[in-house]
């Protein structure tokens, strides 16, 4: 029956499951000591023992941990000693001003253990100065002992007086301000306080942390007595033994601790002294993940360091350092594969750069490029310095992949010519004609190939003009809202992403994601808002935001309040232009890109040789948007374009 079967299922292990980073080591071959099982998917033999039994057949398990992070200091050691041959993490003094200086300043984006909002805010606080300080930080964030923290920044500050507990534990706890942190803590207060050896001192640590009664009630007795032999009161050891018992239970291991802290150190100091080679190395360890390049570009902006966008002649398959700068890596790319660019700098790097499209075309692996790879490459702008018409080059996929083939096919055939050369398969590429995308649509295209905006944003040609009607930065209004309580805004933004669900009360609202020129954030837009400014928050719109705020801890939670059309409210805010020309051949395509009958002023500069300008200025008012402004620069021929 299906009880009998079930009976005889019961308390049968249902897979040999193993402990991903457990290592176990013995003092002769494991087989003489536990039983072994074979996974046939690996060449490693396991215990069939669980980890409690291993050790008590003799054997020490290790638990070995593998850290991308321990990756990322790899990469970027390397890429140092491109210009520092003799630099050695392993010897960057743990004294370096400008590490702990950041730190300080919460600046630690990228850094191990210490990048969260909450450990951010701690470290403000704490102004931590030396090695020490970070290990007891990385043990302390933690639930259970955080709320120590306060506390430690108080005493380490100098605000409050440490509390040793008995003169003979200062020694023991005087690093960590007479707050018990680590378990090797309780292990030397036993040591030192009721003579306890290192081995009873390691019982009572697990028996502190097992909770149980029994064994409690006896280590609790063995430790009052031994402390009233060493001339301390018996109240007083059993008031310490009461606060040590509280404190085993979260107890860290302070070499686990400084293990972590140590790395945490190494990354800081990557970033504080060697920002370019500490962020290609971190992009390249997270490049299928856009939100964290995205991140890492954000903070390469505010850190001054500038990334290069990708190009075929000059980028690598992962991030690169040159001349102070980040070239973008091609296998960041979305949609085109690590595989297809490895081929395609081989290439490159065999035959030298490439010069046009077509020498591209028959040159490249047509095995290893597909059209999606293709129009990615394109529209990142990978191929700008062999023609920067975009949008030609995405209309001719088609052509340059057929190429592309026809070349790879007569290679194979070895057609030859009569003096022994490849022969040429006769056809130069040919190119549809199309106008270049406007400088929106390029952006929007590039931000479908990379994820984000790179090369610039849809909103840079508008910080000026919004402005004038109030309309604040992300990073402006955040920053207000964390130190000073700012509670409302006018924030523009282009849509990324509208996510809608359904209340228990079943109305809908929508998690709204906006992408502006100094970050990213999200507003929940709740029924009524949803329903009047649905149409205006669809991905890729531009529009003003009225948004209320409230702060939790580092985060700052925004609720959508109104929604216009961006172009509408720049549009109220005069806004003239100067339009600098070199001839008058772009005279025409300006003029048809002016409407009549606005507010706007438009002067137009001639500049001539030896610095000289002829300046212009058209009689009539026009209509200018930002969005006319961006059409105008993109004309051929038109220098620069600046606000008046």
């Amino acid at each position: 029956t299906l009880f009998e079967i079930a009976l005889k299922l019961e308390g049968l292990n249902r897979n040999a499951s193993t402990h991903a980073a457990g290592i176990v080591i013995g003092d002769r071959p494991l087989e003489e000591l536990v039983p072994l099982y074979r996974d046939p998917r690996s060449h490693i033999p396991a215990t069939q023992f669980n980890m409690k039994y291993v050790e008590k057949a003799g054997l020490v398990k290790f638990d070995f941990l593998g850290l991308k992070t321990l990756t990322v200091i790899d990469k970027a050691e390397k890429m140092i000693r491109l210009r520092e041959p003799g630099f050695d993490i392993q010897k960057a003094p743990y004294d370096d001003k400008k590490t702990y200086d950041m730190l300080g300043h919460g600046d630690t984006v990228g850094v191990f253990q210490l990048e969260s909002s909450g450990m951010r805010d701690v470290l403000r606080k704490m102004r931590a100065d030396c090695i020490e300080d970070i290990i007891a930080i990385v043990a302390l964030y933690r639930p259970g002992p955080m709320a120590n923290i306060p506390r430690f920044i108080a005493c380490k500050k100098g605000d409050e007086e440490p509390d040793y507990l008995h003169p003979l534990l200062e020694p023991i706890l005087r690093e960590t301000y007479g707050i018990m942190v680590y378990q090797e803590q309780v292990m030397q207060i036993a040591q030192i306080l009721s003579g306890y050896s290192l081995g009873e001192a390691d019982v009572l640590r697990r028996a502190m942390g097992k909770k149980i009664k029994s064994e409690m009630d006896a280590q609790k007795e063995r430790f009052i007595s031994g402390a009233v032999a060493k001339g301390i009161e018996a109240s007083r050891a059993d008031f310490i033994f009461e606060l040590v018992a509280k404190f085993a239970g979260y107890g860290f291991n302070k070499s686990h601790a400084a293990a972590y802290a140590v790395v945490a150190y190494q990354t800081a100091y990557l970033k504080a002294n060697y920002p370019v080679e500490f962020l290609a190395a971190s992009m390249t360890l997270d490049m299928g993940n856009t939100d964290k390049l995205m991140q890492f570009r954000q903070e390469a902006q505010r850190m001054g360091v500038r990334i290069v966008p990708p190009a075929i002649n000059e980028s690598r398959v992962d991030f690169a350092v040159r001349d102070g700068v980040i070239l973008y890596a091609l296998a960041a790319l979305r949609n085109v594969g690590a595989g297809a660019m490895e081929s395609l700098v081989a290439t490159r790097e065999a035959g030298g750069p490439f010069t046009s499209i077509g020498g591209f075309a028959r040159r490249a692996d047509h095995r290893q490029l597909n059209k999606r790879a293709l129009e990615s490459l394109i529209k990142a702008g990978a191929f700008d310095a062999l023609n920067p018409n975009r949008a030609q080059l995405v209309d001719g996929v088609d052509a340059i992949l057929s190429l592309s083939n026809r070349a790879s096919s007569e290679a194979a055939a070895g057609q030859n010519d009569l003096f022994g050369g490849i022969k040429s398969s006769g056809d130069e590429l040919v190119l549809p004609r199309r106008d270049a995308w406007l400088p929106m649509d390029r952006l929007a295209q590039e931000f479908e190939a990379v994820g984000f905006y790179l090369s610039g944003h849809p909103l840079d040609d508008y910080v000026k003009p919004l402005a004038k009607i109030g309309v604040e930065s992300w990073a402006s209004f955040r920053e207000k809202a964390l130190t000073k309580g700012a509670t409302a805004a006018k924030l523009a933004g282009t849509v990324t992403h509208r996510q809608e669900r359904r209340s228990k009360t079943g109305n809908k609202f929508a998690f709204v994601g906006f992408s502006e020129p100094t970050g990213q954030f999200e507003a929940i837009c709740f029924s009524d808002t949803l329903a009047h400014a649905r149409d205006l928050l669809e991905p890729g719109k531009a529009v003003i935001a009225r948004v209320e705020a409230d702060v939790e801890g580092e985060e700052v939670k925004l609720r959508l309040q109104a929604v216009e059309v961006l172009d509408k409210a720049a549009a109220a805010a005069v806004l003239g232009l100067t339009i600098f020309v070199r001839d008058a051949k772009p005279i025409e395509s300006i003029a048809q890109r002016l409407t009549n009958g606005g507010r706007s002023p438009v002067r137009l500069v001639f500049l001539q040789e030896k610095g000289r300008e002829v300046e212009l200025s058209l009689g009539e008012k026009f209509t200018v948007t930002p969005q006319i402004k961006g059409a105008i620069k993109a004309i051929a021929g038109v220098v620069d374009v600046q606000d008046l």
